[in-house]
């Protein structure tokens, strides 16, 4: 059809992506997906799009590059002729940025200035317009200045990983502002799924508490706890990022709850639906402790609420359970298969 949208999503196989590509191929779109070349398929979270009798007909199409290649980006563009750019791609974990600041610095925050400029140049040879979003992040406030925080906060990042967003939204305004373009900075609080990666502090504990109900692990070894933020479903969050977009122009919106809650209060959450005492089966390893701590993270959306009409759906109480019920499925499933004498993957110490 000719009257089709197109959208390119960066960081299509995370959470977010599998999300956001859902969604715009509910509405119709044509998605296309940039993912980095592999030696073993990292596509699990779309998946299901594929077989799934409803979607079997999806118009979706992934593209070999990566945000760190510039050259790869344009041609892309050129490939898929976008009306919409949805930039997710990342290294996205707090803790390994640390590890990692180099890299993490290259792809989150000189990978956005990348395909930035190569936006800039499509649009200049081919006189047609692109909305551009990129994913901002609440570690950008680090060591808050004001609580909650809005989108007129000062910026405080406390990891390699916050300064890398807080540069990648500074040259997202520079671009909006010097070449006009239809460029977005979703500023979005922590938000969680079942999809969630397994090394962040959510998904760790869901996990964790799957596996000790069905016998497979005895402890949970975490880091900060009193550690709060304002946590949110993904899939309210991506609604969010499409909406930004369909703005007569870009502008700059804080997506949150407007709830705060600390980690022992989610590992409470998580362990009480399935029956069990939090406090029974956690440490506190002191090698899960960052370097530096962001204590607390609390964001206000008014704005997303009356420019955009966003508002969540998902409480935490319904996050956690969400969560804990995929991973108890999926500990039952793990537990068959070691019963049947198949030896299960190791159990990692996970970063938090």
């Amino acid at each position: 059809m000719a009257n089709t949208k197109k959208a390119l999503i960066t960081g299509i196989t995370g959470q977010d992506g599998s999300y956001l590509t859902e969604f715009l191929l509910g509405k119709g779109y044509e998605v296309h997906g940039l993912i980095r070349r592999s030696s073993s398929f990292n596509t699990d979270r779309l998946d299901h799009i594929y077989v799934d009798p409803h979607v079997s007909g999806a118009k979706l199409k992934l593209h070999y590059g990566d945000l760190t290649d510039s050259n790869v980006l344009r041609r892309v563009l050129d490939e898929v002729q976008p009306d919409e750019v949805y930039n997710l791609g990342a290294q996205s974990h707090v803790r390994v940025s640390f590890d990692m600041p180099v890299y993490t610095c290259e792809t989150d925050a000189i990978g956005t200035l990348n395909l930035l400029e190569a936006l800039r140049a499509f649009q200049d040879y081919s006189r047609r317009q692109v909305k551009f979003y990129q994913a901002s992040s609440s570690e950008m406030f680090g060591d808050v200045r004001e609580t909650p925080q809005t989108e007129n906060t000062p910026f405080y990042p406390r990891s390699p990983y916050g300064c890398a967003k807080v540069y990648s939204y500074w040259i997202t305004v520079n671009y909006r502002e010097a070449y006009d373009l239809h460029a977005s900075n979703g500023i979005l609080f922590n938000h969680e799924s079942p999809r969630r990666g397994e090394t962040f502090v959510t998904r760790k504990v869901t996990r964790a508490v799957g596996r000790i109900k069905h016998g497979l692990q005895d402890k949970l070894y975490m880091g900060n706890i009193d550690a709060k933020r304002d946590w949110g479903f993904a899939g309210d969050y991506v609604e969010a990022m499409w909406l930004m977009l369909q703005q007569e122009a870009g502008d700059d919106y804080v997506v949150a709850t407007g709830k705060m809650f600390s980690v022992r209060e989610f590992m409470e959450i998580a362990f009480s639906h399935v029956g069990l005492d939090y406090n029974d089966f956690y440490e506190v390893d002191p090698r899960y402790f960052r370097p530096t701590e962001v204590d607390l993270l609390l964001g206000d959306a008014t704005k997303a609420k009356n420019q955009l009409g966003w508002e969540p759906k998902v409480d935490l109480e319904g996050l956690a359970k969400m969560m804990v019920d995929h991973d108890m499925e999926l500990a039952s499933r793990e537990k068959t298969l070691r019963d049947a004498g198949h030896e299960l993957p190791a159990v990692v110490g996970h970063d938090q």
